[in-house]
This record gives C-alpha cells, structure tokens and sequence, in this order.
C-alpha cells in the first residue's frame, strides 16, 4: 500500500508527516510518501527549524520539495490532505480514498507553534497507523 502525504508546498506539513509515518510504521507492506500542490519558489527547501525540531523528538527529516501531478497522485492507494489551505478540486476526478486532516500552516519563525503543528501531526499519524483500514 502506498501513503500520500499533501500540502501546499510540500515543505513543512506532508514532509512531517510522511518522516513521522515512515519512522513508526511496523508494517513493511506501507510506504508514505508526500508531494505539495505547487512549489514555493521563493523557498525551495525544507526549513531547518522544522529538521531540528523533527531531529529533537527523534525523527531523521530528509527529501526535498516535490510537485503532485494527477498522473502521480492516482498511483497511491491513500491519499491524505494534511494542509487547511489546498484546492481540493485538485483531487476530484482521482478516485482515491482520501481523508482530510486540515492542519494550519505557520511561519516557520514561530517555533512554538511549528511544534505544536509537528505534535498535531505526529498524533495524527499514529492514529492512522494504529486504524485497520490501512
């Protein structure tokens, strides 16, 4: 089974979530993966506040930003928006179990609030992997 994670920019919100879901997922048969909606051209890059942050609760964050296509999101068997600021006509015509988490986003220089989205996250990933339907 195949995870994909989404947000915006692939940044901050699906980055943290598929490093979170990789790391404590058991069962080799799921692989997590995670794509933003557009790239940020400003900020091709994955903030090293949220690394540190990630590296703090011990999780290894790497990858870099990457763009969903329709082509590529239709390749997943679960597709989870993780972001509150998506255009979800994006995934209308992809016939993909989807669920909708709507985690804010932060300036990343509001730390506290960068950690406590990543702990929002974290809590959300483990509710997934500990349900059966997956």
């Amino acid at each position: 089974m195949k995870i994909l994670f989404v947000c915006k920019y692939n940044r901050f919100r699906s980055q943290v979530a598929e490093t979170i879901f990789n790391k404590l997922n058991k069962n080799p048969k799921i692989k997590a993966e995670s794509l933003g909606l557009e790239l940020d051209p400003l900020r091709p890059y994955i903030a090293k506040e949220v690394i540190s942050i990630l590296k703090e609760k011990g999780y290894d964050m790497k990858g870099k930003p990457e763009q969903a296509t329709k082509e590529l999101a239709k390749k997943y068997d679960l597709i989870v928006i993780v972001a509150d600021n998506l255009d979800e006509k994006f995934f209308s015509d992809i016939n993909t179990k989807t669920i909708k988490w709507k985690i804010q986003d932060c300036p990343i220089q509001e730390i506290e609030l960068t950690k406590k989205i990543i702990n929002q996250i974290e809590i959300k990933v483990k509710g997934l992997i500990s349900e059966k339907t997956i």
